[in-house]
């Protein structure tokens, strides 16, 4: 059996409780009257002026009375019918634009928005549809960034390659161990950067391996400390620390070092001479707080939501030679949600510097892609 249209039903349900509402009345009345049950005077409005006997012929006042019962019948039906189609379409309008909004969408079409109106349930089903929609298209917005980022990331060392193999078959350069070297530099970079990523999808996945130990943090990071000291001395950068010796928590080693490098990896190449990079570690019972506050040139505020995104530079003139893959932070995110935890940055603006904070639980806890010990 065919469904009918949610409009229709609605229709019929309204106008036919409009009908009986407006007709019960008269129906009641004319019927009393009919059966000589009441007293004319008490019959209502449809009621004769005087009582029936049993063969009485209808007069021509009566016939009049009926007929404009009849008519009075069919008026409010149609107006019954015509309230009730009326209503239902408001009603039901919101559901055939989302039925249209879903369909453009399923085709590919993300920036099509609904406007919500109708009841309130109707306005927030509306805007919840605008908000999925608005997610899917940023989510196709990103991955298409990722796939073009990937290939031009990918192109530059792959060009230098082939050019440089090309150069050699031609005899243009001759293999020495200089050449070789540049050669495996190149290959390195692609190494680093598919591995980047394949760390990176493993923990947006939660299939991250990770070797959790409830281990003193303060000596984790002062290793990291010691390893950067030369290259900031070397740079007029000066290292502070205010570590927290008694902070424990249930980390993977290695993880947390390579978090540790990225971040102070990124505070020393935008903190130029003269500048303070300080380290700190605070436990606050439940959880573990780690800043990273430079006093190099800070992030545009605009900027801020977008710095643990893949391959995003804040400063877009920074090639690959000198800032890396541009996927360091996110790196570091992806390893801090997969211990549980959240990363985020703040900063005044240019040249005001920038702090990267890092919460995580200070209990051992277990989830997919963990091992606790």
């Amino acid at each position: 059996m065919k469904a009918r249209k949610l409009w229709v039903q609605l229709s019929m349900v309204i106008g036919g409780a409009f009908l009986l509402t407006l007709m019960m009345p008269a129906v009641i009345g004319f019927i009393y009257w009919h059966m000589d049950v009441i007293p004319a005077s008490e019959a209502g409005p449809f009621a004769l002026e005087h009582t029936r006997e049993e063969g009485d012929i209808l007069t021509e006042s009566e016939e009049n009375r009926i007929a404009a019962f009849m008519l009075l019948t069919v008026f409010g039906a149609l107006v019954g019918i015509g309230i009730g189609s009326w209503f239902s379409r408001s009603l039901t309008s919101p559901l055939n634009d989302l039925v249209k909004a879903a369909n453009r969408v399923g085709s590919h079409d993300l920036s099509y928005r609904v406007e919500p109106r109708g009841s309130q349930e109707f306005v927030e089903v509306g805007r919840a549809f605008n908000q999925m929609a608005a997610d899917l298209d940023q989510a196709e917005q990103l991955r298409r960034n990722l796939v073009a980022d990937v290939a031009h990331e990918l192109r530059h060392p792959l060009t230098l390659l082939q050019g440089n193999l090309r150069a050699i078959l031609d005899d243009v350069y001759e293999m020495d161990k200089g050449e070789i070297a540049r050669l495996y530099d190149q290959t390195r970079h692609l190494t680093r950067l598919v591995e980047d990523l394949h760390l990176i999808s493993q923990a947006e996945a939660h299939q991250l391996p990770l070797d959790m130990q409830r281990v003193a943090l303060a000596p984790i990071l002062q290793s990291v400390i010691d390893v950067f000291e030369p290259a900031a001395q070397e740079k007029g950068v000066r290292l502070a620390c205010d570590l927290d010796q008694n902070a424990c928590a249930a980390v993977d080693r290695s993880r947390l070092t390579q978090v540790m490098h990225n971040l102070l990896s990124n505070a020393l190449r935008h903190t130029p001479a003269g500048g303070v990079i300080t380290l700190r570690l605070v436990d606050h019972l439940d959880t573990i707080q780690i800043d990273v506050v430079d006093s190099g040139e800070g992030i545009e505020k605009a900027q801020l939501p977008y710095v643990f995104d893949r391959f995003y530079r804040t400063d877009h003139a920074r090639t690959r030679d000198t800032g890396g893959t541009g996927l360091g932070l996110a790196i570091v995110k992806a390893i801090v949600e997969a211990h549980g935890g959240t990363v985020s940055v703040s900063s005044e603006g240019i040249g005001k510097g920038a702090a990267f904070t890092i919460q995580i639980p200070a209990g051992s806890h277990s989830s997919r892609g963990r091992r606790i010990q």
